[in-house]
């Protein structure tokens, strides 16, 4: 009996117009939260994946003028919850070539330890990270940076420190001249303003003879802020301090986490407004229908037999609404990537440029799936309830008397 009132078998044309204005918007409003809910998912894999597996979970410093970082690793090692660790010397500076300059911070690496401690030799354009230590001062750098620079492998370019060197003819900023030997895309920010020298480099041009810390990789990224705090506790030494990630990029990443709890609740308003457009077409499904619901009635049909049929015929309407939403918002999700590329080559767009991902991510979760299809669901069956029970309550001699 639900389904019989479904759709344009009634045979009234306004009933089925209005029928498909309430399919359509909850149509509309399911699609939507699918598809904002999948890009703000695709952001925080992509911060997690990509960027947090290109920068240090935690880097341990000491305050002292020399780091012994061989013992120190060595130690950091046997806790149970770091995978590697590796030395690191880091700075900032002016990346130079002919006209154009860019603000950088460089990074001294062991090439060999690198693979352990960062995933950033899998994202290798044209040369490797091993390149860097086969010949004196070479340097690998971001696929944007090169852009910005004009250079390519093979080129050479200057970097610049902001540390003033005195001299007879007086003072001098440092400067170093390097060679490009590799390029790296990770499509994040990182590709335009991060620059790898070998560690043996980056010590020499920051005249020190000590690396500046001992980076950690982390099984778990997330109890960063514990582990740390463990291996400054279990260390012999109090000169010993720690820099996690979420330093860095906690902010973001929990604002992002935050960002999409707030979309959420916030589209899902959107889709209560387009079910109880469902209301108005029951309440007219009703009334249209009156002379059946009093039959009804007078052959036996109880109270609750009337409102389970208008409850079924409501939530069909919300099912078939929250499929094609569904439908929809997960074919928009799974084009909207390559979409976005091709529209930003052809019309050279650069929307993204002022993000810490260059590219639009997107991540469709069967978690997320579930949760709008039960929120929806449970909308749905609250605005059945007044039109059933308004069937339910049809007195069927008035309205016999008035079919009459």
């Amino acid at each position: 009996m639900a389904l019989r009132m479904f759709g344009s078998a009634s045979g009234n044309r306004l009933m089925s117009f209005i029928g498909f204005l309430s399919v359509s918007g909850l149509t509309l409003a399911v699609a939507v939260l699918v598809i904002v809910l999948s890009v703000v998912n695709g952001f925080e894999k992509e911060l997690k994946d990509r960027v947090l597996g290109v920068l240090p979970h935690g880097t341990l410093y000491t305050r002292q003028s020399v780091f012994d970082w061989q013992s120190e690793r060595s130690r950091v090692l046997q806790h149970a919850d770091v995978l590697s660790a590796a030395p690191i010397v880091e700075g900032s500076g002016l990346a130079v070539n002919g006209q154009q300059l860019q603000g950088i911070q460089f990074r001294g690496i062991n090439p060999e330890l690198e693979s352990e401690i960062s995933l950033l030799p899998s994202f290798m354009l044209q040369g490797s990270i091993g390149d860097l230590g086969q010949s004196g001062f070479n340097t690998v750098i971001g696929a944007e940076l090169a852009k910005t620079l004009g250079l390519v492998v093979g080129d050479d370019m200057t970097l610049i420190l902001p540390n003033v060197v005195f001299s007879l003819a007086g003072p001098a900023m440092t400067t170093r001249r390097l060679h490009v030997v590799g390029l790296f895309r990770v499509g994040a920010d990182i590709d335009k303003n991060l620059l790898l020298l070998d560690i043996g480099d980056a010590m020499k041009i920051k005249r020190q003879n000590s690396v500046d810390g001992l980076v950690v990789r982390l099984r778990d990224l997330f109890e960063a802020p514990r582990v740390l705090h463990e291996l400054i506790l279990s260390a012999e030494s109090d000169d010993l301090f720690a820099v996690s990630w979420m330093r860095q990029n906690g902010n973001l990443y929990e604002a992002i986490r935050t960002q999409k709890v707030t979309m959420f609740f916030l589209l899902m308003i959107l889709v209560a407004v387009a079910a109880f457009n469902i209301v108005s077409n029951l309440v007219m499904t009703v009334d249209d229908n009156k002379g059946e619901i009093a039959i009804l009635k007078t052959m036996g049909a109880s109270p609750t037999d009337l409102r389970m049929v208008f409850i079924c015929h409501g939530m069909a309407v919300c099912m078939t609404g929250l499929a094609f939403g569904l439908a929809i918002g997960i074919l928009l999700t799974m084009t909207l990537g390559p979409t976005y590329a091709i529209v930003s080559d052809w019309f050279g767009l650069d929307l993204m440029s002022e993000y810490f991902i260059r590219y639009l991510p997107t991540d469709i979760q069967g978690l997320d799936i579930v949760t709008i299809c039960g929120v929806s669901l449970l909308i749905c069956l609250g605005t059945t309830i007044y039109p059933a029970t308004k069937a339910a309550r049809a007195n069927p001699v008035e309205v016999l008397a008035h079919e009459v």
